[in-house]
């Protein structure tokens, strides 16, 4: 019935109470239908051996969630899927080059003038950046790269242009190929605390669990000596800085505040609690924050605070188990937190669908505007490459963090839209001097790992698929264009680029087709970890640690850490939409009005 109504109708047109029913028989409906295990996971399991860590305690490399089987979702897993096997083959060699993935970013793609998401800040652009080097990494193989064929035009340094393949999974089985994680698929704030021992030994200070910060908020020069830049770590920019410095200082807030309420705890039990707190307030953050940011729509609003909160809202779903506890288990009722855990048949991992739908690139600008916190004046412009991994210590030397989170807070990113890739990311450059095109590589990475093209994705999601470029569009010159690259074909249409032209539901940031996955996913990602569901709990968190959670959010965490930022958040509804430009307040108290004579 839900898919009738959402064919017929659509969810987004119903009103709020009918379209959050159609949405849960959707995900029912994905439940069953649409999760794919890629197991026995062959993740080697290099988790600690004490039971006393474990059981309590996220692990490093995300082993032992599942204490039945400790491999699930831990680094060396390999990606689940969200379409049948028979769906998930890669694409030949000469299709996955058909039509020529560099022609789709230089004629679809390519940034002509800066479309901004103007219902949203900058923040939120890097936040899922810095989300999304928690959930996985594939890596990248040199040794036989694909070999994309260049116009006689076009300017690209190396000819041909050589892209690096996605490792093949080690261990294969007889079915579509896999690949493996070089991140746990488990939300536990991996991003910060690292995943190699080298770095997350390094990155400890040696008292009281905390996390060692430098002057400018990031970890000491040789903290980040041990990090390899040729991979994940390369990615790193000044968004992304601000972020990892925010919740560095809050885990060593929390430190304070358990050491201060619990002072039996070791070092290495406040650290552990501490990381579990902070990987649970992101979860949080992103579920009840950023999402509803992204995908503003009333009912995604509410099904978004549902997951969370449950049906009893906020205050009084909180008053209520603070007072009485949680009653039954209904996650519907109370929110997925503290739910039982369930994995709906399936072994938890992310999937390879998930990790395309969250190819966002056009969410970063080419240039930026630092202002300042005191008078909103311009203290700098900058460009993409002066904010990358070699260039973040300088800026964040040379502006006040206060005044760059109040700049991304003020600035706008890009709409997820064709013609708006950031041109420096189609021609960026590695650490070591290598050319790079962003967008070719995004295209090439979703054929080459065998998700399926636009009009077959819909279909496997029971969506109608679009019969005309005009219908995918919805008007008619950017239908020329798409009929042109793709040869008349629209079952051609690659996926990334069907979402970028799909008109979007009103108050979405990404396409309909894009959100089924996360219809699935996002509650997944909740229910089946045990830390935000079985466990989640006094007997694992510590009371003030599952207050901590309770009680903040993202404007908190900025207040706590930079309570200057007060006057450009007042007022603010969402702290990723756009904050207030600040005043310059009068240095001196204005003279007294004369009044008039009799």
């Amino acid at each position: 019935m839900a898919q009738y109504i959402d064919q017929s109708v659509g969810w987004a047109r119903l009103p709020k109470v009918l379209g959050l029913a159609v949405l849960i028989g959707l995900r029912h409906q994905l439940r069953t239908s649409n999760l794919y295990a890629a197991e026995p996971s062959p993740a080697p399991l290099t988790g600690p051996v004490d039971a006393g860590n474990y059981l309590g305690a996220r692990t490093r490399d995300g082993s032992y969630n599942d204490l039945s089987d400790p491999g699930m979702g831990a680094v060396g897993c390999r990606f689940g899927r969200n379409v049948p096997p028979e769906h998930s083959y890669p694409e030949s060699a000469q299709r996955l080059l058909d039509p020529n993935p560099r022609l789709i970013s230089r004629t679809l793609l390519t940034r002509d003038s800066f479309q901004p998401a103007t219902t949203l800040n900058l923040l939120a652009a890097a936040w899922i950046q810095f989300e999304v080097h928690d959930w996985f990494a594939h890596g990248s193989d040199p040794t036989q790269p694909w070999v994309v064929p260049l116009r006689v035009d076009d300017p690209w340094p190396q000819r041909p242009m050589l892209v690096e393949r996605t490792p093949p999974d080690p261990h294969p089985g007889d079915g579509p190929p896999t690949f493996t994680t070089q991140e746990s698929h488990w939300w536990d704030a991996s991003q910060i605390y690292g995943t190699t021992p080298a770095f997350a030994s390094a990155l400890r200070a040696p008292e009281q669990g905390k996390l060692r910060i430098d002057d400018v908020g990031l970890p000491p020069p040789e903290v980040e000596a041990v990090v390899d830049l040729s991979g994940t770590a390369g990615n790193f920019w000044v968004g992304l800085a601000l972020l990892h410095s925010l919740f560095m200082r809050e885990h060593n807030a929390i430190c304070d505040h358990l050491a201060q309420k619990y002072p039996h705890l070791t070092s290495q039990q406040l650290y552990d609690k501490a990381r579990l707190v902070n990987s649970a307030l992101m979860a949080k953050i992103h579920t009840v924050d950023w999402t509803p940011a992204i995908i503003a729509h009333p009912t995604t609003v509410t099904a978004m605070r549902v997951n969370w909160f449950g049906l009893l809202g906020e205050r009084l779903g909180t008053r209520f188990q603070r007072r009485f506890g949680r009653i039954g288990t209904s996650a519907l009722v109370h929110g997925i937190p503290g739910s039982p855990t369930t994995h709906h048949g399936v072994p938890y991992s992310l999937t390879e669908e998930f990790v395309a739908v969250y190819r966002m690139h056009p969410l970063i600008p080419d240039e930026f505007t630092f202002r300042s916190l005191a008078d909103d004046h311009v203290t700098a412009q900058h460009e993409l490459p002066d904010l990358s991994v070699l260039n973040v210590r300088a800026r964040l030397s040379e502006t006040p963090m206060a005044d760059l989170l109040y700049s991304f807070g003020r600035a706008h990113p890009g709409a997820l839209s064709l013609h708006n890739f950031p041109r420096h990311l189609q021609h960026m450059h590695r650490v070591d001097g290598t050319p790079m095109d962003l967008a070719t590589i995004d295209v090439i990475r979703s054929r080459e790992r065998g998700v399926p093209r636009y009009n077959e994705f819909r279909k496997l999601f029971r969506l109608k698929p679009v019969n005309s470029f005009e219908e995918l569009t919805g008007e008619t010159a950017l239908a020329a264009e798409l009929r042109e690259v793709y040869d008349d074909d629209v079952n051609l249409v690659d996926l990334m680029i069907g979402l970028y032209a799909e008109p979007k539901p009103p108050g979405f940031g990404f396409s309909d087709t894009a959100f089924r996955v996360f219809i699935l996913m996002a509650t997944r990602r909740l229910e089946s970890d045990r830390f935000f569901t079985t466990d989640f709990r006094d007997e694992t968190y510590t009371v003030a640690g599952m207050n901590w959670v309770r009680d903040n959010d993202m404007r908190s965490v900025l207040l706590r850490h930079f309570p200057e930022l007060s006057p450009a958040l007042a007022g603010v509804a969402n702290p990723f939409a756009p904050w207030n430009p600040v005043s310059v307040r009068p240095t001196t108290a204005p003279a007294p009005t004369r009044k008039a004579s009799a």
